[in-house]
């Protein structure tokens, strides 16, 4: 499937307020969050966070491995928990898995609210939970080898502060 495809279902689903996908190959976030944002007609703000994959410190690869019925699940809870914290009008979480190269997008939070605090903290909760909270198994590879990796303490520190 193409992605231009992919992103165009967004575009259609987007106008249900929330759309969830976890893709296997690369996406183009602003294929993305412009239909998102057209299909919003009146709103008075878009916020929207793109993670990449780093190259720094040697890193040569990311993979990200899931149980695909638990991470669906997981990411349509937290995408419901989001609209239901904060006054959206649309929230998109786009999260790719399998093996990355630095350079290429993991994921896309995008919201779109009346105000921009809204958009603003709606992308930041589910960002800080995705990070810290989530499905996946990540690993990096550097110098030729895989080495796991595990939320830093910073993660959980940033997921706590919205359980306050």
């Amino acid at each position: 499937m193409e992605l231009k495809s992919r992103c165009s279902r967004l575009s259609a689903a987007a106008r249900m307020a929330i759309t969830v996908k976890l893709l296997d190959k690369p996406f183009n976030p602003g294929a993305c969050v412009g239909p998102f944002t057209s299909a919003h007609p009146g709103l008075g703000a878009v916020c929207s966070f793109v993670g990449e994959v780093r190259g720094e410190d040697g890193v040569e690869a990311l993979e990200l491995l899931h149980y695909d019925r638990m991470t669906v699940r997981g990411m349509e809870r937290l995408a419901r928990n989001a609209a239901g914290r904060f006054a959206l009008m649309g929230l998109i979480i786009v999260h790719r898995t399998g093996i990355m190269l630095p350079g290429e997008p993991i994921v896309l939070v995008s919201a779109c609210a009346s105000h921009r605090r809204a958009a603003i903290d709606a992308v930041d909760y589910c960002m800080d939970h995705l990070k810290a909270d989530s499905w996946f198994w990540k690993r990096e590879k550097r110098e030729g080898n895989w080495h796991w990796v595990e939320p830093r303490t910073a993660d959980h520190a940033d997921l706590a502060r919205w359980s306050e």
